[in-house]
């Protein structure tokens, strides 16, 4: 880690700065200095079965220059876009749009930064990320972003309002050599339901040197609390990202993730999932396309601890060129979750003989009274029955291996909230292909080998 970052990047006078510039109030900088020193103990992954499968040496930060202060440059007559509840963009080091919805605001709903909730409302923050629960303990970059973040977003639902329409939060970065470290928590009260569609993308900035964006989003579900979270990565081809996403969900609270990788040259992602209340629930479903030298880290971690608890958890991902993909799970089920159902299931498709990709999902069971407990994983290259089967169709060779590959990773581009966003999302992924197949060489397409501890196809289920 000390190669990666520089190592003025994090200090105890830098963290204390930003606490002050922000009107920071004491156990909140009290949060941040134990995550100093959480950050300065821990190596850069803890758990032994995926210590081997961490790559971030294409990840040169070493002059990277983080942002001490952002500001504001909003436009006080800009308006919430149609088929939106509220917008939050930060564009580098400045918020750029700050909008609700009127039904919104009558609402109660609060989407706001840090600064602004700190003076107005405090406990909103303060009821989510006090004591450091709502970020994983054991991971070094979630105390990064937990100390050193500069700026943060509020998103507050109160409890029992239903939002028809998506809330948006956008972060929009790429300046050459600066860093942008930031905090998102969400919470939902009793009833409340939600979608929220988290995008991160290029800013236009002059680059150069790489850049960083480190982020987390953090969610706290109250009982009977419905969340549907998606979210796109498509920052450019210099960017390294960091982004740790945890949720703690109470009794009968349902959360849905849909999330996208496309973008970037490093992505390294972290989801937690903390079933605490029975009857909660979690659906996830997770996607990265890789081309070019790319390299996704994908990392779930989903605990059972409430009982009749339910968990169905997916990871695909798409590697051509010479794209690396890691895409590493684990199932906790406590003593406690009595009538667990739990899926985890990790799967990679390698279209090019340079691409490689790494699956390792993995079970930790102390209660054998569970509905279910299963995982799956396959490396490989494209089905060539399917391909065949469109062939015969009518569809040419080229075409076919598009149809497939595009819709391998569907699931989650349909469930973007956005029909705009969505068709994006789609035309990115076209373009994607198109790029790296006008670049292979002949005779490349479907030439993918697996490099993976389980080869072809692996699953294993325990249940009482």
């Amino acid at each position: 880690m000390s190669d990666l970052l520089p190592p003025d990047f994090i200090t105890q006078a830098g963290v204390h700065a930003r606490a002050a510039a922000a009107g920071e109030p004491d156990w909140l900088v009290a949060e941040r200095m134990d995550a100093l020193q959480r950050f300065g103990e821990l190596p850069l992954e803890v758990n032994p079965l995926f210590t081997l499968y961490v790559d971030l040496r294409a990840a040169r930060l070493a002059q990277t220059v983080p942002y001490e202060t952002v500001g504001e440059t909003i436009d006080p007559q800009a308006r919430v876009p149609d088929g939106v509840a509220a917008l939050l963009e930060v564009r580098e080091d400045a918020v750029a749009a700050r909008s609700l919805s009127a039904e919104t605001q009558a609402a109660g709903v609060v989407v706001d930064t840090f600064a602004n909730v700190l003076r107005d409302r405090p406990q909103l923050i303060r009821d989510v990320v006090a004591g450091g629960e709502s970020l994983p303990a054991d991971d070094k970059l979630a105390q990064l972003a937990r100390a050193a973040s500069v700026v943060g977003v509020v998103v507050h639902v109160p409890a029992g309002v239903e939002l028809a329409e998506p809330i948006v939060v956008r972060w929009a970065v790429g300046a050459g050599g600066r860093a942008l470290v930031s905090r998102t928590v969400v919470s939902l009260g009793a009833g409340a339901h939600a979608r929220l569609f988290e995008e991160q993308i290029g800013s236009g900035a002059a680059n150069g040197s790489q850049a960083l964006w480190s982020g987390t989003l953090e969610v706290a579900l109250g009982e009977d609390a419905t969340l549907d979270v998606a979210a796109e990565q498509d920052l450019p081809a210099h960017v390294v990202s960091f982004v740790n996403r945890r949720a703690n969900l109470g009794r009968n609270a349902t959360l849905r993730w849909a999330l996208a990788h496309v973008g970037g040259l490093v992505s390294k992602s972290r989801i937690d999932n903390r079933l605490v209340g029975r009857g909660a629930s979690v659906r996830q479903v997770e996607i990265g396309f890789g081309g070019s030298n790319q390299v996704f880290d994908l990392t779930s971690y989903t605990t059972h601890v409430g009982e009749d608890t339910t968990g169905d958890l997916l990871s695909k991902g798409v590697f051509q060129d010479r794209s690396r993909g890691f895409m590493k799970g684990m199932i906790e089920i406590d003593r406690s979750a009595h009538g667990t159902d739990s899926f985890l299931g990790e799967f990679g498709m390698l279209l090019d003989r340079k691409a490689r990709s790494v699956t390792i999902p993995s079970l930790e069971i102390d209660q054998p009274d569970v509905r279910r407990a299963a995982h799956s994983s396959s490396v490989g290259p494209i089905d060539e029955t399917q391909v065949f089967y469109l062939m015969t169709r009518g569809i040419p060779e080229d075409v076919a291996r598009k149809e497939v590959v595009l819709g391998f990773l569907e699931p989650v581009v349909a469930r973007i909230p956005l029909e705009g966003a969505q068709q994006r999302l789609r035309t990115r992924l076209d373009r994607k292909w198109s790029e790296a197949r006008a670049a292979a060489p002949a005779g490349a397409s479907g030439s993918g080998q697996a490099s993976a501890p389980k080869s072809g196809s692996s699953s294993g289920e325990a249940a009482a």
